[in-house]
Parts: structure tokens; C-alpha cells; sequence
């Protein structure tokens, strides 16, 4: 199989960027994001696919390598060549994120617990704004209009409103009990992905939910937001969510990914979200295979416990 490194981003960009339902996973920006966060990461061609693989560190001084987001079916030669690679770095395990289904136990992996949401609900943006609302949620409509009417001003921020999105991002990750990244994740994020952006939703002078959004390939995906417990009654989130949407079907973009639903995992935030309409995306499960039984198995007790 034909193995080469890819150093072109022109090239890389041309492969990636024009997939139906473009991942930015695998993007050039996603690899040098990565890259900014301290990690080794290589852009491979094999056998005429792209891919995006990472070195992810652990203690101890172990690691494993990563490959998010795959968008095709693989075969046994890029298996041997994933495998060659992690075992010349020493590598505890290899992680293999699949878009499509694919049973990979035949090659020795075992499935694991996902990465990245496993399923996902897309916009079809093809569609009409009238056609769009129509397949909502009778209440969202509703809370987008009462939201328009009240006065709720939506506008793109940037660099600088980072720490206002960062401030919202902490107060609705406490409020559910769940860990953030640090904000100097999202710093780098924001100056490293040229197709990051922030939207702000402003109400008698104050922000009270901002969103990071991704414009990427023929996908725009809402990847992270906040709100304040302020004047929740006043539904900014849903105009967020609505002039976003807006924005992407007026620059030409295919899809809108909400970036995650799982209503056992997140009940309110998917309910949200499906108000929306859209169709739902399920993708093909995350795998691991074993190069260190010792290590691998001492990983995922951690796991257990952490």
C-alpha cells in the first residue's frame, strides 16, 4: 500500500474538506489545534485515504494514538499501517473513531466507549427557512418569536468576547455537574481554527448565551455553549440557535450539526436540540486495540475510577 506523510495543507484540504458531511476532526486547522496543545500528530496518506492520527498522552509516560472521525470503511492494509505506526512509537493502544459502521473485531479491536457523541441530529439546509420552522417544535417556534420580540440581539463576537463565552461555559458546566476544558483550550482553538467562530446573544445590555460554532467543509456544527442564569424566560438560546442556522444556510453550507444528542446522557439538552427538527446521524462506534495488555488494561481501570 502506498504510505506517505502529507506536509501540503492545499492538498490535505482538498481531500478533507470536500467529504459529504466534511469532518473537521480530521481538518489541517484540527491537526495544528492539536498540535498547539503539546501533542506529536501525523497527516498520512494510505492507500488513497486521509488520515488525522494523534499521539494522546497518559501517565507514566505511556500514550496511545488516536484517529478521530474516519469517514470511510477501512481495510486490513490501513490496519497494519496504524498498527506499524503506533508500535514504532510504543504505544499502549490504538484508537480508531469510525463515521461509518464497521465491525472491526475481526482485526483484533474492541469496541469502546465513544470519544465523540456517537450520534448526532443534522439540519438539512437545503431546505427552505419556512420549511425549516415548519419541522420544529411547535414550543420552539414559539420561543424563537417570543425571543425576537423581546428584543433578544444576536451579533458574531471574537477573540475578545472569549472570556464572557468562557464565564457563561463555566456557570452552565456547574450547574450540571460537569467538567470543562480550561480556558486556555479554547484560546487556542480560537486563534489556531480559522473556521471558528463565536455568536453572542445580547439582551438589555447584557450577553446571556454565546455559542463556539465550527464552519467547516459543507458543516456548520455547534460544538460548545453557555448561558446565564439570567432572564431565562426570555429564550435567547433558541434565537441563538435559530440565527446561527440562518447564517450557515445563507453562506452556503449543507448541514447543521448540533454536535451530540444521547437522551439517557443529556435528556434536557437533547430535548432542546430535537426541537429543532432535523434528522438523526449515528456513527460507527469507537475501537481500541491492545499493543500493551499490562498498560491497556491498567488504562482502563483508571478509567473506572477517575
Amino acid at each position: 500500500m502506498e504510505f506517505k506523510e502529507i506536509t501540503n495543507k492545499e492538498e490535505w484540504e482538498n481531500e478533507i474538506s470536500l467529504q459529504k458531511q466534511a469532518q473537521f476532526l480530521q481538518s489541517w486547522g484540527w491537526g495544528e489545534f492539536q498540535k498547539g496543545l503539546g501533542r506529536k500528530i501525523w497527516r498520512l496518506a494510505l492507500g488513497g485515504y486521509y488520515v488525522l492520527v494523534i499521539k494522546m498522552d497518559l501517565p507514566l509516560e505511556q500514550s496511545y494514538l488516536y484517529a478521530p472521525r474516519l469517514n470511510f470503511l477501512l481495510d486490513k492494509d490501513i490496519f497494519n499501517r496504524l498498527k506499524e505506526l503506533a508500535q514504532v512509537e510504543k504505544n499502549s493502544f490504538l484508537r480508531l473513531e469510525l463515521v461509518l459502521e464497521q465491525d472491526l473485531d475481526l482485526f483484533g479491536f474492541k469496541k469502546t466507549n465513544n470519544v465523540q457523541p456517537g450520534q448526532t441530529l443534522l439540519l438539512d439546509l437545503i431546505k427552505s427557512e419556512d420549511e425549516l420552522l415548519a419541522e420544529m417544535h411547535p414550543k420552539t417556534r414559539y420561543n424563537i418569536r417570543l425571543a425576537e420580540k423581546k428584543g433578544v440581539k444576536i451579533k458574531e463576537g471574537n477573540f475578545n468576547d472569549l472570556g464572557v463565552f468562557y464565564e457563561l461555559m463555566v456557570n452552565t458546566f456547574e450547574r450540571k455537574g460537569k467538567k470543562l476544558f480550561n480556558k486556555d483550550y479554547y484560546q487556542k482553538m480560537m486563534s489556531t481554527l480559522p473556521y471558528a467562530k463565536l455568536y453572542l446573544a445580547e439582551y438589555a445590555g447584557r450577553i446571556l448565551c454565546a455559542n463556539m460554532v465550527l464552519f467547516y467543509g459543507d458543516t456548520v456544527t455547534y460544538l460548545h455553549g453557555g448561558s446565564s442564569d439570567e432572564n431565562k424566560n426570555i429564550m435567547a438560546p433558541h434565537l441563538l440557535q435559530w440565527e446561527t442556522i440562518k447564517k450557515a444556510k445563507e453562506l452556503g453550507y449543507k448541514y447543521y450539526d448540533f454536535w451530540g444528542i444521547d437522551e439517557t446522557k443529556w435528556p434536557g439538552v437533547t430535548r432542546f436540540k430535537k426541537g429543532f427538527g432535523g434528522f438523526e446521524v449515528n456513527y460507527g462506534g469507537t475501537y481500541d486495540l491492545a499493543l500493551n495488555k499490562f498498560w491497556y488494561t491498567a488504562y482502563q481501570i483508571s478509567k473506572i475510577f477517575k
